[in-house]
Protein backbone atom coordinates (compact mmCIF):
# COMPACT_ATOMS: atom_id res chain seq x y z
CA UNK A 1 0.00 0.00 0.00
CA UNK A 2 2.91 2.29 -0.79
CA UNK A 3 2.64 4.78 -3.64
CA UNK A 4 5.85 4.83 -5.64
CA UNK A 5 7.53 7.91 -7.00
CA UNK A 6 6.41 9.18 -10.40
CA UNK A 7 2.74 8.25 -9.98
CA UNK A 8 1.31 11.33 -8.30
CA UNK A 9 1.62 14.96 -9.45
CA UNK A 10 3.86 17.30 -7.48
CA UNK A 11 0.99 19.19 -5.85
CA UNK A 12 -0.38 15.98 -4.31
CA UNK A 13 3.06 15.09 -2.93
CA UNK A 14 3.43 18.58 -1.45
CA UNK A 15 -0.05 18.37 0.10
CA UNK A 16 0.91 14.98 1.57
CA UNK A 17 3.93 16.54 3.28
CA UNK A 18 1.71 19.35 4.57
CA UNK A 19 -0.79 16.93 6.11
CA UNK A 20 2.03 14.82 7.52
CA UNK A 21 3.59 17.89 9.12
CA UNK A 22 0.30 18.87 10.76
CA UNK A 23 -0.42 15.32 11.95
CA UNK A 24 3.11 14.98 13.36
CA UNK A 25 2.79 18.34 15.15
CA UNK A 26 -0.59 17.33 16.60
CA UNK A 27 0.72 13.94 17.74
CA UNK A 28 3.85 15.38 19.39
CA UNK A 29 1.73 18.06 21.05
CA UNK A 30 -0.54 15.38 22.54
CA UNK A 31 2.49 13.36 23.66
CA UNK A 32 4.10 16.37 25.36
CA UNK A 33 0.89 16.95 27.33
CA UNK A 34 1.29 13.60 29.08
CA UNK A 35 2.77 13.39 32.57
CA UNK A 36 5.70 11.33 31.29
CA UNK A 37 6.06 11.78 27.50
CA UNK A 38 9.01 9.37 27.26
CA UNK A 39 7.16 6.49 28.94
CA UNK A 40 5.60 5.28 25.68
CA UNK A 41 8.80 5.39 23.61
CA UNK A 42 9.89 1.74 24.22
CA UNK A 43 6.40 0.49 23.29
CA UNK A 44 6.34 2.74 20.22
CA UNK A 45 9.79 1.53 19.18
CA UNK A 46 8.72 -2.11 19.40
CA UNK A 47 5.60 -1.56 17.29
CA UNK A 48 7.52 0.58 14.80
CA UNK A 49 9.75 -2.45 14.23
CA UNK A 50 6.67 -4.66 13.80
CA UNK A 51 5.22 -2.18 11.28
CA UNK A 52 8.54 -2.14 9.42
CA UNK A 53 8.74 -5.94 9.18
CA UNK A 54 5.04 -6.39 8.32
CA UNK A 55 5.52 -5.07 4.78
CA UNK A 56 7.67 -8.11 3.96
CA UNK A 57 5.02 -10.63 5.08
CA UNK A 58 2.87 -11.22 2.02
CA UNK A 59 -0.48 -12.98 2.13
CA UNK A 60 -1.67 -14.56 -1.16
CA UNK A 61 -5.27 -13.46 -1.79
CA UNK A 62 -6.21 -14.10 -5.45
CA UNK A 63 -5.92 -12.31 -7.81
CA UNK A 64 -3.02 -10.66 -5.96
CA UNK A 65 -1.06 -10.79 -2.76
CA UNK A 66 -1.25 -8.25 0.06
CA UNK A 67 0.84 -7.59 3.13
CA UNK A 68 -0.04 -6.78 6.70
CA UNK A 69 -0.30 -3.05 7.42
CA UNK A 70 -0.92 -3.01 11.21
CA UNK A 71 -1.75 0.71 11.30
CA UNK A 72 -5.00 -0.02 13.15
CA UNK A 73 -3.08 -2.04 15.75
CA UNK A 74 -0.58 0.79 16.21
CA UNK A 75 -3.43 3.25 16.64
CA UNK A 76 -5.19 1.07 19.22
CA UNK A 77 -2.08 0.36 21.29
CA UNK A 78 -0.02 3.53 20.82
CA UNK A 79 -2.64 6.26 20.54
CA UNK A 80 -0.96 9.57 19.67
CA UNK A 81 2.43 7.83 19.31
CA UNK A 82 1.07 5.96 16.28
CA UNK A 83 1.63 8.62 13.62
CA UNK A 84 5.31 9.32 14.46
CA UNK A 85 5.90 5.55 14.71
CA UNK A 86 4.40 4.96 11.26
CA UNK A 87 6.35 7.88 9.77
CA UNK A 88 9.64 6.48 11.06
CA UNK A 89 8.71 2.99 9.85
CA UNK A 90 7.94 4.33 6.37
CA UNK A 91 11.29 6.12 6.19
CA UNK A 92 13.12 2.87 6.89
CA UNK A 93 10.89 0.93 4.47
CA UNK A 94 11.69 3.42 1.71
CA UNK A 95 15.44 3.25 2.41
CA UNK A 96 15.82 -0.49 3.06
CA UNK A 97 13.11 -2.10 0.92
CA UNK A 98 12.53 0.62 -1.65
CA UNK A 99 8.81 0.73 -0.77
CA UNK A 100 7.40 4.09 -1.77
CA UNK A 101 9.95 6.87 -2.02
CA UNK A 102 11.07 10.12 -0.45
CA UNK A 103 8.90 12.33 -2.68
CA UNK A 104 5.81 10.31 -1.76
CA UNK A 105 6.75 9.84 1.90
CA UNK A 106 4.28 12.49 3.01
CA UNK A 107 1.45 10.93 1.02
CA UNK A 108 2.22 7.43 2.27
CA UNK A 109 2.44 8.67 5.87
CA UNK A 110 -0.95 10.33 5.44
CA UNK A 111 -2.46 7.19 3.90
CA UNK A 112 -1.39 4.97 6.81
CA UNK A 113 -0.95 7.41 9.69
CA UNK A 114 -4.22 9.34 9.61
CA UNK A 115 -6.32 6.11 9.69
CA UNK A 116 -4.16 5.01 12.64
CA UNK A 117 -5.23 8.13 14.54
CA UNK A 118 -8.84 7.38 13.61
CA UNK A 119 -8.37 3.83 14.90
CA UNK A 120 -6.91 5.21 18.13
CA UNK A 121 -9.96 7.40 18.70
CA UNK A 122 -12.27 4.50 17.82
CA UNK A 123 -10.54 2.16 20.26
CA UNK A 124 -11.08 4.64 23.10
CA UNK A 125 -14.85 4.37 22.55
CA UNK A 126 -14.71 0.93 24.17
CA UNK A 127 -14.74 2.66 27.55
CA UNK A 128 -18.19 4.14 26.84
CA UNK A 129 -19.65 0.74 25.99
CA UNK A 130 -17.86 -1.36 28.60
CA UNK A 131 -20.73 -1.14 31.11
CA UNK A 132 -23.34 -2.28 28.59
CA UNK A 133 -21.27 -4.84 26.69
CA UNK A 134 -18.83 -5.99 29.34
CA UNK A 135 -15.13 -5.13 29.38
CA UNK A 136 -13.95 -8.20 27.47
CA UNK A 137 -16.54 -7.96 24.68
CA UNK A 138 -16.06 -4.20 24.26
CA UNK A 139 -12.30 -4.68 24.08
CA UNK A 140 -12.59 -7.36 21.39
CA UNK A 141 -15.25 -5.56 19.34
CA UNK A 142 -13.46 -2.23 19.28
CA UNK A 143 -10.10 -3.93 18.82
CA UNK A 144 -11.50 -5.66 15.73
CA UNK A 145 -13.05 -2.43 14.42
CA UNK A 146 -9.81 -0.52 14.97
CA UNK A 147 -7.75 -3.05 13.02
CA UNK A 148 -10.28 -3.45 10.20
CA UNK A 149 -11.12 0.24 9.78
CA UNK A 150 -7.47 1.26 10.01
CA UNK A 151 -6.47 -0.80 6.98
CA UNK A 152 -9.81 -0.27 5.21
CA UNK A 153 -9.59 3.52 5.40
CA UNK A 154 -5.94 3.45 4.34
CA UNK A 155 -6.80 1.26 1.33
CA UNK A 156 -9.65 3.58 0.34
CA UNK A 157 -7.41 6.66 0.41
CA UNK A 158 -4.65 4.80 -1.46
CA UNK A 159 -6.84 3.53 -4.28
CA UNK A 160 -8.68 6.85 -4.63
CA UNK A 161 -5.40 8.71 -5.07
CA UNK A 162 -3.96 6.19 -7.50
CA UNK A 163 -7.03 5.68 -9.66
CA UNK A 164 -7.67 9.43 -10.02
CA UNK A 165 -4.04 10.32 -10.78
CA UNK A 166 -2.90 7.70 -13.31
CA UNK A 167 -0.12 9.10 -15.54
CA UNK A 168 -1.16 9.78 -19.12
CA UNK A 169 1.28 7.18 -20.48
CA UNK A 170 -0.54 4.33 -18.72
CA UNK A 171 -3.29 2.18 -20.24
CA UNK A 172 -6.05 3.67 -18.10
CA UNK A 173 -8.62 0.88 -18.40
CA UNK A 174 -6.12 -1.89 -17.76
CA UNK A 175 -4.63 -0.10 -14.78
CA UNK A 176 -8.04 0.66 -13.29
CA UNK A 177 -9.07 -2.99 -13.64
CA UNK A 178 -5.89 -4.07 -11.87
CA UNK A 179 -6.40 -1.47 -9.13
CA UNK A 180 -10.01 -2.55 -8.53
CA UNK A 181 -8.86 -6.19 -8.30
CA UNK A 182 -6.22 -5.22 -5.76
CA UNK A 183 -8.82 -3.25 -3.79
CA UNK A 184 -11.07 -6.31 -3.61
CA UNK A 185 -8.11 -8.36 -2.38
CA UNK A 186 -7.78 -6.01 0.59
CA UNK A 187 -11.32 -6.74 1.84
CA UNK A 188 -10.29 -10.08 3.42
CA UNK A 189 -7.20 -8.32 4.81
CA UNK A 190 -9.51 -6.03 6.78
CA UNK A 191 -10.95 -9.09 8.53
CA UNK A 192 -7.50 -10.57 9.13
CA UNK A 193 -6.14 -7.37 10.66
CA UNK A 194 -9.31 -6.88 12.68
CA UNK A 195 -9.04 -10.36 14.22
CA UNK A 196 -5.30 -9.97 14.79
CA UNK A 197 -5.73 -6.61 16.51
CA UNK A 198 -8.53 -7.97 18.71
CA UNK A 199 -6.31 -10.89 19.73
CA UNK A 200 -3.36 -8.64 20.56
CA UNK A 201 -5.34 -6.14 22.67
CA UNK A 202 -7.15 -8.98 24.44
CA UNK A 203 -3.81 -10.61 25.27
CA UNK A 204 -2.32 -7.32 26.48
CA UNK A 205 -5.33 -6.62 28.66
CA UNK A 206 -4.67 -9.87 30.51
CA UNK A 207 -0.89 -9.78 30.85
CA UNK A 208 0.05 -6.07 30.65
CA UNK A 209 -3.07 -3.86 30.76
CA UNK A 210 -1.02 -0.70 31.32
CA UNK A 211 0.22 -1.00 27.72
CA UNK A 212 -3.25 -0.17 26.42
CA UNK A 213 -3.91 3.55 26.07
CA UNK A 214 -6.85 4.71 28.21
Amino acid sequence: MHISEGILPAQICIAGYGITGLATWYSLRQINRQNNPTEGIPKASLLTAAFFVASSLHIPIPPASVHLVLNGLLGAVLGCYAFPAILIGLIFQAIVFGHGGLTTLGVNATIMGVPALVAAALFQLRNRFADRMGDALALNVFGFLSGAIGVGLAATIFFTLVITNLPSGFDTETERTAIVGLMIAHVPLMGIEGVFTAMVVSFLSRVKPELLVG
